[in-house]
């Protein structure tokens, strides 16, 4: 007899399906848990043909700032655009930036500048003698101001002391009640970073570790001694090449210390690729790729990257075609063939016998003796 309580679940089951069929036509059904979306079954199926084999392979980026400090563009964007060039060798899952306090402590002459040029325009604004075409509207409560200090200390004495209490409230709480705060102030101080960002001067340079956390890099403050960076940077990708925990480098960096450390890569069948400035330095003679600052901040070098993958697979596949000589495989195969007693193989065996009938008697006495021996035909 039938269970009337399960032909009814499967009744309800198939009819389930059948709305959700008719309200989300936009997803396919996956047996009876699993919903998948046809766009983004879309997305995967239009990936880039060159990034299909790469994606797996783990990417790592290093960067001396020592060495190379984004002086001439913004840090957020100069970082954005690394990582965005980096993608397309494999996957980006390290990204670690080393410098001492000093790299993090110099201000760009550009920067100062614009600090200058604006100070004294504040001074102009203060007097009444300039008055600014656009007031300036607070990003978080949306006053606007024709002054850009009463502007400064209105942020600063409203906003800054919210997100200071914010703050305090987060380290006080533990627990259940600290996770419940983070969750409900976290649009909030987002909006709070974003607009500070924008407004207040960077207490010590011009915010370059922030900048660089913001856009995803492990920054390290090393010691002040010379080289410390270089030394902490070269330990940290030996460590890894030791762990086997990425299959690509990319080194941001002149300096030509890390040569050896490009060399030991290769040697391990690693890709290396290079950013900076010296076009014929020894860095890049060494490294597989080479991409200067102003190929990574225009986007060059994110096309370029597409062609260079493709060079190093057409060699990693020429690699395995080429043929190479292996003696001990040579002597395997002479042996198997003489055990097997295959007829139809190349190699014929004989015995010692029958090879001193075929070549005869060696014939005794100098070469000259012997032509002077022969006598012609009559």
């Amino acid at each position: 007899m039938l269970n009337p309580i399960r032909y009814q679940t499967t009744f309800n089951k198939l009819h389930l399906y059948e709305k959700i069929r008719a309200l989300a036509p936009s997803y396919s059904i996956c047996g009876w848990g699993g919903f998948t979306s046809i766009s983004n079954q879309n997305q995967d199926s239009e990936t880039p043909q060159g990034l299909e084999q790469s994606i797996d392979k783990n990417v790592a980026i290093f960067w001396d700032l020592d060495n190379k400090p984004p002086r001439s563009f913004p840090p957020y964007d100069a970082a954005l655009r690394i990582k965005k060039a980096a993608q397309q060798f494999g996957f980006v899952k390290y990204m670690i930036a080393y410098a001492n306090s000093h790299a993090f402590s110099y201000v760009p002459p550009a920067i100062q500048e614009q600090r200058k040029e604006r100070k004294s325009l504040n001074q102009l604004e203060n007097k009444g003698i300039v008055m600014p075409r656009e007031p300036y509207v607070c990003k978080v409560c949306g006053r606007r101001f024709h002054n850009n200090e009463r502007f400064i200390n209105h942020f600063r004495q409203i906003h800054e002391r919210e997100q200071m209490k914010r703050l305090n409230q987060i380290e006080s709480a533990r627990g259940k009640r600290r996770l419940n705060l983070v969750a409900r102030n976290a649009v909030k101080m987002e909006k709070y970073r974003n607009a500070a960002r924008d407004i207040l001067t960077p207490k010590v340079g011009y915010g370059l570790a922030d900048e660089l956390k913001r856009a995803g890099f492990w920054v390290k403050t090393v010691s002040d001694k010379p080289q410390a960076a270089d030394v902490e940077l070269r330990n940290r990708m030996v460590d890894m090449m030791d762990r086997r925990m990425v299959e690509c480098l990319v080194l941001v960096s002149d300096d030509s210390d890390f040569v050896e450390v490009l060399k030991e890569a290769r040697m391990r069948c690693l890709k290396t690729v290079v950013v900076g400035d010296i076009s014929d330095g020894a860095l890049k003679r060494t490294a597989d790729a080479a991409f200067s600052w102003q190929e990574i901040m225009i986007g060059k070098a994110k096309k370029e990257a597409v062609s260079v993958v493709g060079k190093w697979k057409d060699r990693n596949v020429l690699q395995k075609l080429e043929w190479t000589y292996d003696p001990e495989r040579d002597k395997r195969m002479h042996f198997h063939a003489i055990e097997s007693g295959d007829s139809d193989s190349d190699i014929g065996c004989f015995s010692s016998d029958e090879g001193e009938s075929l070549l005869g008697k060696e014939k005794k006495g100098e070469w000259w003796e012997l032509e002077r021996n022969q006598r012609p035909p009559e």
